[in-house]
């Protein structure tokens, strides 16, 4: 396997170093348990998080109330080192994880780790942006550095599951869940990931229009794809909604609560950093996003509908 100026084979086949990005949100803590306590029931071997840079927004309460918490225990509980810049970080670690809480800076953080060549995770939001979005995946292809973005939801095992259960041709699904706001960030980028990405995990990429009716306490977001198929995401604002699916296949239908933790999530993005392969196309992740961005626009519209392919085509980079 070619991985140019990346990894070399014998850095692969052992533990990874780490450099963590961004230590204001509870992935940072979660992720590091399972990758550093060997013996905690969730562990998951072949990477380790060694070094960390700390980060934090200053106008998010849940950034900048929780940063310094979250630093004293990577520090004292699990022996991360933690580094006063990127450039730092990334002289201690052979792949990087962007953990920022909140999407803005994620473009300025990934931009010295694509420079750098180390294969890159960037979590939920990927950027507070499409554009920034589209502009992180060209670097990072033009760059030959792996990366990968997505929600812990796509992998829990039920969802998983509800893709393989005999319903038939798959003609549509309903992902509903908790989708908090946040005014820095398009509506569903902060929380509404979660149900747009399970949503994508039963529907795959194809969307072609996207309708958004909104109120203050929930967002109604339809899709129609290419193939006929119609999903909705149905993301409840305030309240502690749990994620649920419903799918619609021409023999039957399906209708779960989803459960799951981060376990099954990180083993892929561990054996994404391994390989340098990420396990869903960038033309997805990024699809995702456009959706979310056409819900926005739509919003904006009154409820029109809006192509997928005007929203990329709108915040795609100009050619230099």
């Amino acid at each position: 396997m070619a991985m140019s100026g990346l990894l070399s084979l014998a850095a692969t086949a052992a533990e990874l170093k780490v450099g963590m990005i961004g230590l204001d949100t509870s992935h940072a803590v979660e992720f590091t348990r399972r990758l550093n306590d060997t013996t905690d029931d969730d562990f998951i071997p072949g990477a380790r998080v060694v070094v960390a840079f700390q980060g934090g927004s200053r106008d998010i309460p849940e950034s900048r109330d929780r940063v310094e918490e979250y630093t004293r225990t990577l520090r004292t509980e699990y022996g991360v080192k933690i580094v006063d810049s990127i450039d730092a970080l990334l002289k201690e670690s052979d792949v990087v994880m962007i953990e920022s809480l909140d999407g803005r800076p994620h473009l300025q953080e990934a931009l010295p780790v694509i420079k750098a060549r180390k294969p890159l995770f960037v979590d939920k939001p990927l950027a507070g942006s499409l554009r920034d979005a589209l502009e992180i995946f060209r670097l990072a292809r033009e760059n030959g550095v792996p990366i990968f973005s997505g929600s812990s939801l796509r992998y829990y095992p039920n969802l998983q599951e509800m893709k393989h259960t005999g319903i038939g041709q798959i003609k549509g699904a309903v992902s509903c869940g908790p989708c908090a706001l946040e005014p820095h960030h398009p509506d569903l980028f902060w929380y509404g990931i979660h149900p747009t990405e399970a949503l994508y995990t039963i529907m795959g990429p194809g969307c072609q229009t996207v309708t958004c009716a909104a109120t203050p306490d929930v967002h109604l977001v339809t899709g129609v794809w290419k193939d006929g198929k119609v999903g909705t995401v149905c993301g409840i604002h305030k309240d502690e909604a749990p994620f649920r699916m419903t799918v619609i296949g021409s023999k039957k239908a399906l209708d779960e609560e989803l459960e799951g933790d981060y376990t099954p999530f990180l083993r892929q993005v561990v054996k994404f950093f391994q390989t340098g392969v990420a396990p869903v196309p960038p033309e997805e992740t990024l699809e995702i996003y456009a959706f979310m961005e056409a819900a926005d626009e739509s919003k904006r519209q009154g409820g029109c509908p809006v192509k997928i392919a005007d929203v990329m085509k709108k915040n795609e980079t100009p050619s230099k």
